[in-house]
């Protein structure tokens, strides 16, 4: 009972601190006089209120947590901030359900981008605001923004560290203090913020959608303040800036971080991750750019490489953006695009999906057992850059990429045995799962997630926190050994 009511204190502190992420909204309600702000205040004394009374009950039970708290305060947080969101939005918008509301809600905190809502041109400015503010608080993780303050409130920060960010590379640290490390992180990725909002307004965007898509870009977010995305500007500097930080978004801050604070950009050519990526996305590019000039989709070479270009950097990074409906485009590109979202991100970015390292991982540990069959005897050790990697490693990430697979089949029947096509289904989760956003057929880019009845969009947003959460973290809770004392 005590480590419930231990959860419960630091879940009224996390969500009172969310209360007063409602005051950039309500300033803009102001400004726009859009008829909102009644609606951003409830919701701001509503959040702290609540949480006000359920750290104060609970005061007496606050303490460091052991490493299972952390994992279950993780999911907990994410379904409370994600139901505690869609206030605003059900209030706002008239005839819009919970169900529709969490999933808009999810898919902002998990940058999935994936959207429900039509008529986002005329959406009230602090609305859209608010759905893109969920985006950029998502994009590096609240949990990690927890961790630099709750430990200033007596709580302890680690546990939800490792929680929130189960990869294999999760214990290294900049500094030696945890909460040090979340600033760090945090001035990064302020700092990257407000260079996307002066470029994009520099590019030919109004501030508003310059604040806005500076948001969703660097987050890998992917919502936009107009139903055709990017394509409403029909811009090639905006696509520009916007492709230059989906890429700072799909790389590892902490890369971003050192590069600065060595004031050189040789760290990046020592990510073991970087490169391949950048290898990754230029090879594609040109792939499908000439593959889809072969079928003369557009009338020169260099205008089906823009498309091309702008369309799988969003997709492969999980960012979700568009700029044309790439599902009319010949089945080898999309697919190809939903493919490189599963595994371009690097570890430490705001991306989704398996990441880099960990394919890098299994590509080499392939190679090594192919090596083993010609050399038995052989020791041969597997490196990362000029890390080597120990074999409990190897042994996790084989299981996490075992428990990955075996979700998208699973979330994919659930989803055809509710009638859904099957390449609808197939794209839909593999969006999801890896927070990309838009899939293919019925849920293409030129269409959302509007058509799915309460089962279907409760199947897609629970896929979106089991990818967000990279599959551990939330499938540990449903096994009997977490529960055991």
């Amino acid at each position: 009972m005590q480590r419930f009511c231990t959860l419960a204190f630091v879940l009224g502190l996390i969500l009172m601190i969310f209360g007063l992420t409602y005051a950039l909204p309500i300033a803009t309600s102001i400004y726009f006089d859009d008829g909102m702000t009644e609606h951003f205040l409830r919701g701001m004394s509503l959040n702290i209120g609540v949480g006000g009374l359920l750290a104060s009950v609970t005061m007496q039970f606050r303490g460091d947590m052991k490493t299972r708290d952390g994992y279950l305060l993780v999911a907990f947080f994410w379904l409370l901030m994600a139901s505690a969101a869609t206030l605003p939005l059900m209030w706002g918008i008239p005839g819009l359900t919970f169900t529709d509301a969490f999933f808009e809600t999810m898919s902002g905190f998990t940058t999935t981008g994936a959207t429900v809502l039509t008529g986002l041109d005329s959406l009230a400015p602090s609305l859209n605001l608010w759905r893109h503010e969920l985006n950029w608080i998502g994009g590096l993780g609240i949990i990690v923004l927890a961790v630099a303050i709750l430990p200033l409130l007596g709580v302890g920060g680690m546990q939800l560290y490792k929680a929130e960010i189960p990869g294999p590379v999760k214990d290294s640290k900049l500094t030696p203090r945890i909460t040090e490390t979340a600033r760090l992180l945090w001035l990064v990725y302020v700092a990257y913020t407000l260079l996307c909002i002066v470029s994009l307004k520099l590019a030919g965007m109004g501030w508003f959608d310059a604040i806005c898509h500076a948001f969703s870009t660097l987050s890998l977010g992917g919502f936009s303040t107009h139903d055709a995305s990017i394509g409403y500007y029909d811009s090639p500097a905006i696509e520009l800036v916007i492709t230059v930080f989906m890429l700072v978004g799909a790389t590892n801050f902490a890369t971003h971080y050192t590069a600065l604070h060595n004031k050189h950009i040789k760290p990046y050519s020592q990510d073991p991750e970087f490169m391949p990526m950048l290898g990754l996305l230029s090879g594609s590019i040109l792939l499908c750019a000439f593959y889809i000039w072969h079928f003369a989709i557009y009338p020169d070479f260099f205008t089906g490489l823009r498309y091309v270009t702008f369309n799988l950097v969003s997709i492969a990074t999980d960012a979700g953006f568009a700029n044309a409906d790439f599902d009319k485009w010949p089945p080898f590109i999309p697919w190809w695009m939903l493919f490189l979202s599963c595994i371009t991100i690097c570890t430490g970015s705001t991306g989704g999906g398996i990441k880099m390292f960990r394919a890098l991982l299994l590509w080499k540990q392939a190679g090594r057992e192919l090596f083993s069959l010609l050399h038995p005897r052989a020791v041969n050790p597997i490196r990362i850059g000029n890390t080597p990697i120990a074999n409990k490693i190897i042994f996790a990430v084989l299981a996490f990429i075992f428990l990955y697979f075996m979700s998208v089949v699973a979330m994919t029947f659930a989803l055809i045995f509710t009638g859904i096509d099957p390449i609808s289904a197939l794209s839909a989760v593999l969006a999801c799962i890896n927070n990309a956003g838009p899939g293919l057929n019925e849920l293409g880019p030129a269409t959302n997630y509007a058509c799915l009845n309460d089962f279907q969009t409760w199947i897609c947003a629970i896929t979106m926190l089991l990818g967000r959460l990279e599959v551990f973290t939330l499938v540990v809770l449903f096994t009997p050994t977490f529960w055991r004392k």
